[in-house]
């Protein structure tokens, strides 16, 4: 341990007390250099007389100091504060020289205090510097060199967090405003964005920060861009919103959101359309506990409904979001109820006593069994959750008097490979027959794509195989999807399902759909690691493909047909599409019931392949325990009795009745 370090890492008491020391020699050596420079005086440097008025005034300026807290200051926080509480004391200390030497038969001119009192306040403002650099270059020592991103104010208060904390040491600035090219800012040349990979080498920087929160995202992705470049770990701080929000500080650095590399711009919020719907009513979400069903929940919070339910079907999920929203702070302000309710869809009679219990005016249908492959390998219960418990709980919303019924639907619903958007599609084709239908109820469906960060989602995957040294999977070189945020599927499902009239489908404009594998490359690049391939063998992650999963398309569409049109709102489209009136569609249900009690797989696939859902699969039965039934175990006669409940699809509460084929 050196020196340096023993001084360091010295008790704090004993710190204070070596402050003191120094303090009472450099209140000694001011008071006398104020002597010799002012030699009009009747004291020699030598007398008596000056080394008592100097043992004087050395403990009446330490007792100021201490009365002032001068001694409490941590010195690697100094401000303009200790600046003045320093001021403060030198001043004092001039007065008591003044009045001491008054007392002594006026041995000095006033000059000397004046003098005094100025060497004194610079040199214990200097004595604290020093040490405060001291202390600065014990820390540099063990800390990672890191280059800044963006000179502006949140630049220079990050640079000032990280000086004050024990793991970074910012060595320079980067920004593409020429103005500030070759400045100093807070003690750091400014450099060009050309000089990015210069910096790294001459530094041997660990890691770029981003301090640019209030450019767009767009602006962001282009720099993101610039630096995936350098495969240097690259991180960033909160937005300007979040940070005005009081949500986060510009000191936290995190990990740089998928977003910025997508590029997409928010969708911003109509105030009217988001609390049209919810204001003062009652509101039933189901799905709460799943990624958009629980962000809905916290975003209709914030419109202050009269009463919230909560519907899931599985405990831990429920619980969690019910205690998150109970400690909103909205909660509080405006009296909302907060009741989670354990409820499966496929259960009517459960939801038709939720129904009767509370006065509902608006629901938002989020709960679905959505993983495509789950469901490719159960096609009996992914069918009768997401079709015949939308059926449940439509026809239990219509009966008992429901506004407005807004489902959320996918993507993946628009010709669909796959057992999980045929049953979304089919659900669509309910919610639109009961429109035509003329209910009381107002349906409506919203249609996205990807949300980034829900349950699933392959920005997480990637996440956990980088950290884990790869490979990262990606099933198709060429595979596309659209994306967008759990927010902002939130808003859109909120905002379009007050502008419904009934029966439309409403879809997001999202942009340029994303290449999934130049996604990953750029995940990979950013963390500071780089891609291993034939052109860089000697490259830390493996980027492998694994082929399409059972039901995957290679890209998503959010349309149908041609007949598009646009809404007030400049980034959501509304469709009207084809589907069966419901005593057609009723006629077909029963069907399919009967077979999914039969638990008959065949006659499922081949009932969704037969309705005007465009359900194309592109292989074979991918259920398991068709394929246990078909390929493991010995043929039998007779079908199996299945343990479910059985479905009543008696026509809803003011629709025509039909018989069953």
């Amino acid at each position: 341990m050196t020196w340096l370090d023993a001084l360091m890492t010295m008790p704090r008491h004993r710190k204070r007390h070596m402050l003191q020391i120094i303090d009472a020699l450099t209140v000694a050596t001011s008071l006398n250099l104020a002597v010799m420079l002012h030699r009009d005086t009747a004291l020699a440097l030598g007398d008596g007389r000056l080394w008592g008025l100097t043992v004087l005034v050395v403990l009446a300026t330490l007792l100021c100091f201490h009365w002032l807290g001068v001694y409490r200051l941590v010195l690697r926080y100094m401000n303009h504060t200790a600046v003045l509480g320093l001021g403060a004391g030198a001043l004092t200390s001039s007065l008591v020289l003044l009045l001491l030497d008054k007392a002594l038969g006026s041995l000095l001119s006033a000059s000397v205090a004046v003098i005094h009192g100025l060497v004194l306040l610079v040199a214990v403002g200097a004595v604290r510097y020093v040490l405060r650099e001291l202390y600065l270059v014990s820390q540099r020592r063990q800390r990672r060199p890191v280059l800044i991103y963006g000179a502006g104010a949140a630049g220079c208060e990050l640079v000032s967090a990280l000086r004050h904390g024990g793991e970074y040491e910012p060595v320079a600035f980067i920004d593409d405003w020429r103005g500030l090219e070759g400045t100093l800012v807070d003690g750091l040349r400014v450099h060009r964005p050309s000089d990015l990979q210069a910096l790294v080498d001459e530094h041997h920087a660990a890691m770029v920060l981003l301090a640019i929160p209030s450019v767009t995202r767009s602006r962001r992705r282009e720099i993101l861009q610039r630096l995936s470049s350098l495969s240097i770990p690259v991180q960033t701080i909160p937005g300007s919103a979040d940070v005005i929000a009081g949500h986060a500080s510009v000191s936290e650095i995190r990990d740089v959101a998928v977003e910025d590399l997508l590029g997409r711009e928010p969708v911003p919020q109509f105030p009217d359309l988001m609390d049209a719907n919810i204001r003062g009513k009652s509101v039933m979400v189901t799905g709460a506990g799943g990624s958009i069903g629980s962000e809905l929940c916290r975003q209709i919070i914030d419109q202050q409904p009269a009463r919230l339910l909560l519907v899931d079907n599985c405990e831990f999920a429920l619980f969690t979001i019910e205690q998150e929203l109970q400690a909103h702070p909205g909660v509080g302000k405006s009296g909302v109820e907060i009741k989670p309710l354990l409820a499966s869809i496929q259960r009517r009679g459960a939801l038709e006593s939720i129904f009767e219990g509370f006065e509902v005016h608006t629901v938002y249908h989020a709960a679905a069994y959505k993983h495509v492959p789950m469901v490719e390998y159960n096609l009996i219960e992914g069918i009768r959750n997401n079709v015949f418990g939308t059926l449940n709980l439509a026809r239990a919303a219509m009966k008992a008097g429901v506004e407005t019924f807004v489902m959320v639907s996918t993507d993946k619903a628009v010709r669909p490979t796959n057992a999980m958007g045929a049953s979304k599609r089919l659900t669509e084709l309910i919610c639109q027959a009961f429109a035509h239908a003329g209910s009381g109820t107002r349906f409506c469906m919203v249609r996205f794509g990807n949300v980034l960060g829900s349950s699933g989602s392959v920005i997480p995957t990637f996440r956990e195989q980088i950290e884990r040294g790869g490979p990262v999977k990606v099933t198709h070189p060429e595979i596309t999807r659209f994306f967008m945020t759990i927010p902002e599927a939130a808003q859109l499902v909120i905002q379009a399902g007050a502008m419904g009239r009934g029966g439309e489908v409403f879809v997001l404009d999202m942009g340029e759909p994303v290449r999934i594998q130049d996604l990953a490359v750029n995940m990979i690049r950013l963390s500071g690691l780089e891609v291993k391939d034939s052109e860089h063998p000697d490259g830390d992650i493996e980027i492998i493909h694994t082929g399409l999963r059972p039901g995957e398309k290679l890209f998503e569409e959010l349309l149908i047909g041609e007949a598009v049109s646009g809404t007030r709102h400049d980034r959501i489209m509304t469709s009207r599409e084809p589907f069966w009136e419901w005593p057609r569609l009723e006629a077909y249900l029963h069907e399919l019931e009967r077979a999914l009690g039969a638990f008959d797989h065949l006659e499922t696939r081949r009932l969704l392949q037969s309705a005007p859902l465009a359900y194309c699969p592109d292989e074979g039965m991918a259920d398991l325990v068709w394929q246990a039934r078909n390929n493991h175990l010995p043929a039998r006669t007779g079908t199996a009795s299945v343990g479910v409940e059985t479905v009543n699809l008696s026509s809803p509460v003011g629709l025509p009745s039909s018989k069953p084929v």
